[in-house]
């Protein structure tokens, strides 16, 4: 089997706006997420700037005892999903030979660092006997999927992908061929991240990620400019709810887009940085848009990952010249990371979204804080401001640190 795969539901949680409508309209008019750390005291880092989740309440998504059982990545997953199953018209979950034919597959780099964080101090200074009994299940990463099937009785395929920064484009792509095989008929996935915390943010600032901009926090993340000096961690989670169209259709769904294409592949290069040539970004890139049965000209515009690193945002230029030839130039290759920051294991799942909505307005967001012009970067990057055009099909791309790579093809949708 081999059947078409369509998007009827959507959420996000990110930086600049806590659901999708908020936040597409916050990347449209170019907002920064950035700001000073307000989880925890940053007196000592030399990093104490991030892009945060503000004004974020849990107990909108759940009960007070849950909420103090959950670390906040689940928190926000849960928030996504019940977002896009709302959207989809499926907010009250699953029944009978539906719910065994639904599943949920979501992507995680980390997991619950902030909960292992605080339960190694209360283990240090209280003793053993005071580590919380829900600290294992509340912390694995596999957690997104479970509370998210139980939520709404998904009792199909349930597991989470771990693959750093490509964990929510892999978890997009094991869906989809999920129900493209026709082991589903609809797949809750996407992912989520939220590890602003002491350990994550001296760990990625000692191996020199991070910017160090920490007086001008609006515009340190800065993607394909010339003064880029690392990322800026984000959080925040984004879900889909992906459906063959014969289910959505018989449903009688709004469909979002169609969720077209997968590519995966390894660098084997190296722990962290990407080969220069960008062979393994080439390699996904072509592989998704073959799946997809799309010509290289068809594309319009990608969702790049583009972190604001001197060596990602160099390769990835590298690589989309080299997959698209003289089209590379006619294409719109931009970054929303300007805006919400690196949200890690979110990243593919929140850009996947933002793919999905530019084809379906005919909208790109802008490239922010491009303010310099680097020789080695010199694409369109959408850096003078959101750019109205029409999308036919976009590529979502997504790399992580071991050299994991995944890419997804969406397109508007028109049937």
């Amino acid at each position: 089997m081999n059947r078409r795969v369509v998007i009827t539901g959507m959420g996000l949680v990110t930086p600049v706006g806590n659901n999708t409508e908020s936040a597409w309209k916050a990347m449209l008019d170019g907002t920064s997420g950035g700001g000073r750390i307000t989880q925890f005291d940053t007196s000592d880092y030399d990093v104490r700037i991030a892009c945060e989740v503000k004004g974020f309440d849990p107990l909108a998504f759940m009960g007070r005892k849950e909420s103090r059982r959950t670390d906040r990545y689940l928190q926000l997953s849960i928030a996504a999903a019940a977002e896009a199953m709302q959207n989809a018209g499926l907010e009250g979950g699953f029944e009978g030979e539906q719910a065994d034919r639904a599943g949920v597959i979501m992507g995680v780099g980390i997991g619950g660092l902030p909960l292992l964080e605080r339960q190694h101090i209360r283990l240090r200074d209280l003793g053993p006997d005071r580590v919380s009994p829900f600290f294992i299940p509340m912390f694995i990463p596999d957690m997104t999927a479970g509370l998210i099937s139980i939520r709404f009785n998904a009792r199909g395929p349930n597991f989470s992908t771990v693959s750093a920064c490509a964990s929510s484009g892999h978890a997009l792509g094991m869906a989809l061929n999920s129900i493209r095989h026709g082991e589903t008929d609809i797949m809750i996935s996407g992912g989520a991240e939220s590890v602003v915390t002491p350990l994550a943010v001296a760990g990625f600032a000692n191996m020199k990620a991070l910017s160090r901009r920490n007086d001008e926090p609006l515009t340190a993340s800065r993607p394909f400019c010339r003064t880029r000096n690392g990322f800026v961690i984000g959080e925040g989670a984004g879900v889909m709810v992906l459906e063959s169209l014969e289910s959505a259709m018989d449903r009688g769904a709004e469909i979002l887009g169609e969720l077209a294409g997968f590519g995966q592949t390894g660098d084997a290069h190296h722990i962290t940085a990407p080969p220069p040539d960008g062979v393994g970004a080439q390699g996904a890139m072509v592989r998704a848009i073959k799946d997809a049965g799309l010509a290289h000209e068809d594309i319009d515009y990608i969702n790049a990952h583009g972190t604001s690193t001197p060596a990602n945002d160099v390769s990835e230029t590298v690589a989309v010249k080299a997959v698209f030839g003289e089209h590379a130039r006619d294409l719109v290759v931009g970054s929303t990371k300007s805006m919400v920051g690196h949200t890690l294991g979110a990243a593919g799942a929140i850009e996947g979204g933002v793919c999905v909505l530019a084809a379906r307005d005919g909208m790109i967001p802008p490239t922010i804080n491009l303010h310099e012009a680097d020789p080695e970067c010199d694409l369109q990057y959408a850096h003078g401001g959101a750019i109205q055009r029409p999308v036919r099909a976009t590529l979502s791309n997504s790399f992580g640190f071991g050299g994991h790579n995944a890419c997804l093809v969406f397109k508007r949708w028109d049937e």
